[in-house]
């Protein structure tokens, strides 16, 4: 089996934000005269990430009240750009770039709950828009491509959906220097990876197949199998090759935690462990992703906290 090295797919992604870095644009402070308002938008987003996702929801209940806030600004925007691609289907084209146009204006009304919470994160951390420009490209992707040939064109697709999302992110923290960047890209893969081993059949049945085509006929596997459910000793061996890289990426990205600014590092310690145990949960039901669907108990995450406190204090 061919060995796709680091960086055969980190070079591009590297100069995806580099590019984003140098257009950095002045941001706008957002119309903010109506405090009552801004807050009312804050809660909005912090309902649909309590509702959405129960993983990030807890891990950036760890943050300092301004910087959970932003974070749930952030979800929300990420949710409204995806939930725009996968339900609107025949509209999908025209409804996100509408949403485009009011989720990066600074000024927008203040009806607009998420577009007017995530003006304000972005402006009060200053994250660069070229990185949401990004993330609402990478998703609109799914609308144009729904196979990816390699791993590399694979992970091209997770930096455009999640890497931006750690970018983002590392602006809301706060963080050491620009080397934090490649530990970034490398986390917001691993978590993608980790999404795209979990929701296989969710995603069949949406008409898209993220796992590597070539990797699927070097195992053996075709479309076929993924259609019908297939758990044998074939799809055992591909599942156990991904999750060992997924793994692996997820290793690289963990010294970048120790250079994000301490308020922060442990929720996305907690982040990054919550995934990761997805991982453990696939394995622990025999690499069965199609008649369930993987996830980790919420006494799952709370018992895993006070070893989070102890590797972010730690940085191990």
């Amino acid at each position: 089996m061919a060995v796709i090295t680091n960086e055969t797919w980190e070079r591009p992604l590297l100069s995806l934000a580099q590019e984003a870095w140098q257009a950095v644009t002045p941001a706008q402070k957002a119309n903010t005269a109506d405090a009552e308002a801004l807050q009312q938008a804050y809660d909005h987003c912090e309902a649909i990430t309590a509702f959405h996702s129960r993983s990030f929801h807890m891990a950036s209940s760890l943050l300092e009240p301004d910087q959970r806030q932003a974070a749930r600004a952030l979800y929300a925007f990420c949710r409204t750009t995806d939930d725009i691609v996968d339900d609107h289907a025949g509209d999908a084209s025209n409804l996100l770039q509408t949403w485009r146009e009011r989720a990066l204006t600074w000024h927008p009304p203040h009806h607009d709950l998420v577009a007017f919470a995530w003006a304000d994160a972005r402006a009060q951390h200053d994250i660069p828009q070229r990185y949401a420009e990004q993330l609402i490209d990478g998703v609109a992707r799914d609308m144009a491509q729904n196979r990816y040939e390699t791993f590399e064109d694979l992970t091209t697709y997770c930096y455009g959906v999640a890497s931006t999302v750690g970018l983002m992110s590392m602006h809301i923290i706060g963080y050491k220097d620009e080397e934090a960047v490649r530990y970034a890209i490398k986390l917001g893969v691993a978590l993608q990876l980790t999404n795209i081993l979990r929701d296989v059949a969710e995603d069949w049945q949406r008409g898209r197949l993220y796992l590597p085509l070539n990797e699927l006929k070097e195992f053996g596997l075709s479309e076929a199998d993924i259609e019908a459910g297939v758990v044998d000793d074939r799809w055992r061996a591909f599942m156990k090759f991904q999750i060992a890289r997924a793994r692996q990426i997820y290793e690289e990205a963990w010294p970048g935690i120790q250079m994000l600014d301490s308020s922060g590092r442990m929720a996305i310690t907690a982040a990054a462990t919550f995934y990761r145990a997805i991982l453990n949960d696939i394995e622990a039901h025999d690499y069965d992703v199609f008649s369930r669907r993987a996830h980790v108990s919420k006494w799952g995450k709370l018992r895993r906290l006070p070893a989070i406190w102890w590797a972010s204090k730690r940085g191990s």
